[in-house]
């Protein structure tokens, strides 16, 4: 059953990491589905984030290279990176406990997947004329930017790929542009939240999970992989309001459920 378990949530956590549907709320409401839902499985979905976040670093390894090659002239740099992490570094840093207390559950999760998913409509419907079509001409005032719409997603059941697209469309990227750079973006940002929060609970950690953690990591790892490819082929096409519908879908059956 263990196996079983790590499977769903892996599978749930490839799909959902890197789309504008809300990975965190997805595995929210499937934990509870299992109920799986102890400090154990807060552990476990850290770990399985983890190997989402490898199949960025696969995806986008010469990217990766270039960042810290250091090599002189124009196009995406390190700095890039680093103003879009500080907004939600700081905002985070200040409201990691309140976050982790109060809003972790279906009821706020539903509550996000509403709020996201109006702010993405927004977000197509007001977009104006884009005029970075390629991750090299991103601006640094566009990345610091992109990484203060990367608060909204601190609300789980927001989306960090939702709030950071929707973001880089109204300041005048593509769909495409604004999803790799929320790709790459995620890579030390997880890192950096999934690290601290698996220092507060690697205690919870026994030799005996290794095997089911294991299985959930590779899980989540290959399906991201495909989720990854299949997305930045559509993006451009679909944009982002089938995703909000399915956000309001999924919101009113989990109320329905709840209620």
């Amino acid at each position: 059953m263990e196996y079983l378990i790590a499977i769903i949530l892996g599978v749930v956590e490839g799909l959902t990491e890197f789309l504008p549907v809300s990975s965190t709320g997805h595995l929210i409401l499937t934990g509870y589905w299992l109920h799986f839902v102890d400090e154990r499985a807060k552990t476990f979905e850290i770990v399985i984030q983890l190997g989402a976040i490898l199949a960025v670093v696969v995806m986008y390894r010469k990217r990766f290279i270039d960042l810290f090659s250091f090599k002189e002239g124009d196009g995406l740099s390190l700095m890039h990176i680093i103003l879009g992490m500080i907004p939600a570094i700081i905002a985070g840093f200040l409201l990691h406990n309140v976050i982790k207390t109060y809003l972790f559950s279906p009821y706020t999760v539903v509550f996000g997947l509403v709020l996201g998913g109006v702010f993405m409509i927004l977000a197509d419907v007001k977009r104006t004329a884009s005029v970075t079509s390629d991750l090299d001409d991103l601006t640094l005032k566009q990345a610091f930017s992109i990484g203060v719409f990367q608060c909204l997603a601190l609300w789980p059941g927001f989306s960090r790929s939702g709030a950071t697209i929707s973001g880089g469309v109204l300041l005048g990227t593509t769909h495409k542009t604004a999803a790799e750079f929320s790709f790459i973006l995620a890579v030390p940002m997880m890192v950096a939240a999934s690290g601290f929060d698996l220092l507060k609970s690697y205690k919870y950690l026994t030799v005996a999970d290794i095997p089911m953690f294991a299985v959930g990591f590779v899980v989540a790892f290959l399906v991201a992989l495909i989720a990854i490819v299949t997305f930045i082929r559509f993006i451009e096409r679909v944009r982002l309001i089938p995703f909000a519908i399915y956000r309001f879908i999924l919101a009113f059956f989990v109320w329905m459920i709840l209620f």
